[in-house]
């Protein structure tokens, strides 16, 4: 699998508690924090779940 890096760009602030706990899920802290994952299903997954809230790069 290739690894990707995820960035949070927007707050969790005002959103659900199933979307906020989806971005803790992911490593995600506060905006501009970056995490490199390896990309598999359950972490596509989560990432289509708040793609509104952050950016993703193939690496």
């Amino acid at each position: 699998m290739a690894t990707i890096k995820i960035t949070q760009i927007k707050s969790v602030i005002d959103r659900s508690e199933r979307q906020k706990r989806t971005v803790e899920a992911l490593g995600l802290k506060k905006i501009n924090h970056s995490v490199e994952v390896e990309a598999n299903p359950a972490i596509i997954g989560m990432i289509r779940k708040v793609n509104h809230l952050v950016a993703v790069e193939n690496i």
